[in-house]
């Protein structure tokens, strides 16, 4: 016999289950459909779409199974029913192209991945105070001259830094993408 606690608990669990899932492939949705739709807004707006359709659609979605392909499915929908509703609007690609590039960008996913969790281990090996430097450089509320004098550095000497130090992050990570090829 159920009982109004245990349909709670039910219902809480599943809740909990949907946000870790999500929140767990946000970014991976997020690129995938900023990759098939060029304008950062109504990327924005699909993918508010998107986590709508998921979270509706979740009773449908198997533990065990892999979110990330299952969101993949309802973002490409997404996508073209976006295209399909402004193609006519605005200049947008053909949906056949689109559904190319998206079919292209699920192959590419893995590996993508693997790059994201590699700088991410790399990014980390940094010290902190360089790790902090170079995330304010990239913010986008804040100016490079700003954080070329918290570094102590001309803005020409920053710049200079900061390629050094993307250089150092790229090797880092293709040493690693390398090490996991060849174990």
């Amino acid at each position: 016999m159920w009982r109004a606690s245990d349909m709670l608990m039910s219902e809480t669990s599943r809740n909990a289950r949907f946000v870790s899932e999500f929140a767990c492939h946000e970014e991976a949705i997020r690129a995938y459909v900023r990759r098939l739709i060029p304008s950062r807004s109504d990327c924005d707006d699909i993918l508010q779409e998107v986590a709508m359709v998921l979270w509706e659609k979740f009773d449908e979605f198997h533990e065990g199974g892999n979110f990330r392909s299952w969101a993949f499915g309802f973002a490409r929908y997404k996508v073209l029913s976006w295209i399909r509703d402004n193609g006519r609007s605005r200049l947008v690609l053909d949906s056949d192209v689109v559904a190319l590039i998206a079919d292209e960008s699920v192959e590419e996913d893995s590996y993508l991945e693997m790059q994201r969790l590699a700088f991410r281990s790399c990014f980390e090996k940094l010290p902190s105070h360089q790790r902090s430097l170079m995330a304010n450089a990239y913010r986008p509320d804040m100016k490079i001259q700003e954080v070329a004098a918290e570094s102590g550095r001309s803005t020409a000497g920053f710049y200079q830094w900061l390629y050094r130090m993307r250089q150092m992050l790229l090797e880092c990570v293709q040493r690693q993408l390398a090490s996991e090829a060849n174990p």
